[in-house]
């Protein structure tokens, strides 16, 4: 069976080749509500696993027919830090990989076996979901394997971010009705300030969810979006925005709200109309407003913002 897929193009990661750590079913110590697999029990053991060998041997013909990768990313039917062998695999990747930067996708709950933690500070980029932080609301999205514990995940997280030094992403996946109230934003608010990351993507369902379950429209991220402080590096990721209708902007307007929140090329496309879009370019003609870049996206940033950075 080829562990190997891809490649796939990301606008968040560039060009990636995928490497399953459970192709033959899911085996994950999460049952999301919103997962794209089939509902399964959870388990906190792989029980069949491909080998090292093997998955090396399939690695480096893909990277033979492939030369334009940008990240070599583990993931899994599941959660891949449930792969038994990570350490001697992560080491072996190093052997062949050269230039291109390893990325693992985890759920985070592994952060918590010091193992697992001192194995991901291998890697070049790490994505961590981190869907909720009070108990009640992360047991009914994510519906983790019995003994996971929200604050000591929320610990090891924090702890991970103030040791690791590669490139550390967020994601916070919002189901309507449970993590999208003001009060669990708030309190995900508290804890993202104390995570170094570069990036905190937001998004919603837009896969077929294991569970009847729903997203939330792309005004809803928004909305949710600026109600995060200011000064942490948001970014709407979702594909769920064919219902939003674009909005008029002044030129003090836009600057109020990249001020408040910088917009990637793709937010602008969304939200503004032909005429804000017009007022915008005419700001970057005037530098007004900058495009800088943040992890691989770019954001129209107020130039005062950037100018008050470079003073500090």
């Amino acid at each position: 069976m080829n562990t190997i897929f891809g490649p796939v193009h990301s606008r968040r990661f560039g060009v990636s080749l995928g490497i399953d750590l459970s192709p033959a079913h899911k085996q994950c110590n999460f049952d999301c509500l919103y997962c794209e697999l089939a509902p399964a029990a959870t388990v906190d053991l792989q029980s069949e696993t491909p080998a090292v060998a093997e998955i090396i041997t399939d690695l480096k013909k893909a990277l033979q027919e492939h030369d334009n990768i940008d990240e070599i990313t583990l993931t899994a039917n599941g959660e891949p830090t449930l792969y038994p062998h990570l350490k001697v695999l992560i080491e072996e990747i190093d052997k062949v990989k050269g230039e291109k930067e390893t990325l693992i996708l985890t759920n985070s709950a592994a952060l918590v076996d010091p193992e697992v933690f001192e194995t991901l500070l291998a890697l070049d980029q790490v994505k961590l979901s981190l869907d909720a932080v009070s108990t009640e609301i992360f047991k009914k999205i994510d519906r983790p394997h019995e003994g996971i514990d929200i604050s000591k995940l929320v610990d090891a997280v924090i702890h991970f971010s103030e040791v690791y030094r590669g490139k550390l992403f967020i994601e916070i996946l919002f189901v309507r009705g449970l993590n999208d109230t003001k009060e669990e934003v708030a309190k995900l608010n508290v804890v993202l300030h104390k995570l170094k990351a570069v990036r905190i993507d937001i998004g919603t369902i837009d896969r077929p969810p294991a569970y009847p379950v729903e997203g939330i429209s792309y005004g809803e991220l928004v909305s949710i979006a600026q109600q995060f402080d200011a000064d942490l590096p948001i970014n709407i990721a979702s594909r769920v925005h064919a219902e939003f209708s674009q909005s008029h902007y002044s030129a003090d307007e836009i600057i109020n709200t990249l001020d408040k929140r910088p917009l990637t090329p793709e937010d602008i496309e969304i939200l503004f109309d032909t005429e804000s879009k017009a007022t915008l370019e005419a700001l970057v003609e005037a530098k007004k407003v900058e495009i800088i870049e943040r992890a691989k996206l770019e954001f129209y940033v107020p130039s005062e913002n950037i100018e008050r950075k470079r003073q500090k």
